[in-house]
């Protein structure tokens, strides 16, 4: 439900793609005894009905939150023809300003109006609606309301709302009615963005892509969905409002990915102790 999304959960159902379109995860899971993400290495079959299972949850997951978070219109993201000032794309690289040093439910707010500003708004908007606390309603409705533009947030509530609360959606992700992981486990869904990409800058309007990886599973000895890593890129249609960037509508799709390394997956514990140890970032340009 981009964020989340909204945003970057498993396989991506491709938003451009018309009906919803789970892309496919290749996990390797590790060999080590006593490893809750594998244990003993399984056979060929069951590893195969395995991973399928695993597909199809997150591809549940991407629909449910992809659906919720379009715009009634679904348009495609403004690509600048017409007119006005379209800058060109260029690669992430510092820019030697300061972040931003205010936040509002805590992510960071009160961004520049201008390309930097758009660009760092994206960039901590994706990581916040992809984050865990998109399945805690208190925390949902704070996150929708700081990102999306006051006009917009009522009716993305109700609608995320509807999706995050669904029990069965929740069952498949291995959540209990209220959001919940099972005793013993750690749910992670952690957005970690790697760059960003302005298309669009016309006055109070601007279209930027973010590219990110994304977590997404249960941690702990019983997990039967654990963590895996997938990549993706949103683009997202912002609009100033109220002295800083509010989110109006996104598009979502998958990769570039890049070429896995034949590393061997962390155990169950290694994997909660880095999500409880290793905190998030604020980015900027």
């Amino acid at each position: 439900m981009s964020h989340g999304d909204e945003h970057g959960y498993g396989d991506l159902a491709r938003a451009d793609d018309g009906p919803y379109q789970g892309g496919q995860t290749r996990t390797r899971l590790p060999d080590r005894p006593g490893d809750p993400y594998g244990g003993a290495r399984r056979g060929s079959r069951s590893s195969s009905r395995s991973l399928i299972t695993v597909v199809a949850v997150v591809v549940l997951l991407i629909a449910a939150i992809a659906f919720a978070n379009r715009s009634g219109g679904g348009s495609p993201p403004a690509d600048g023809n017409g007119g006005g000032d379209k800058p060109k794309a260029a690669a992430t690289a510092a820019s030697g300003k300061r972040p931003v040093e205010t936040e509002t439910g805590g992510i960071p707010s009160g961004f520049a109006h201008d390309e930097q500003g758009a660009q760092s708004a994206a960039a901590n908007y994706s990581v916040a609606l992809g984050s865990a606390d998109m399945f805690d309603p208190a925390r949902r409705h704070q996150i929708v309301n700081t990102v999306y533009a006051p006009e917009l947030a009522t009716r993305r509530q109700a609608d995320l709302d509807r999706a995050y609360s669904s029990e069965n959606f929740l069952r498949n992700i291995g959540l209990d009615k209220n959001g919940k992981a099972p005793a013993g486990q750690t749910f992670i869904s952690r957005v970690v963005p790697v760059g960003t990409k302005i298309t669009s800058l016309r006055g109070d309007q601007a279209t930027v892509a973010v590219w990110y990886t994304s977590l997404f599973g249960l941690s702990g000895e019983a997990s039967t969905n654990p963590v895996t890593e997938s990549w993706y890129t949103t683009t997202y249609q912002l609009e100033w409002v109220g002295n800083d960037w509010k989110v109006t509508d996104f598009q979502q799709k998958d990769g570039p990915v890049p070429v896995g390394r034949d590393q061997r997956a962390s155990t169950a514990d290694d994997m909660t102790k880095a999500v409880e140890e290793y905190g998030g970032f604020t980015y900027a340009r």
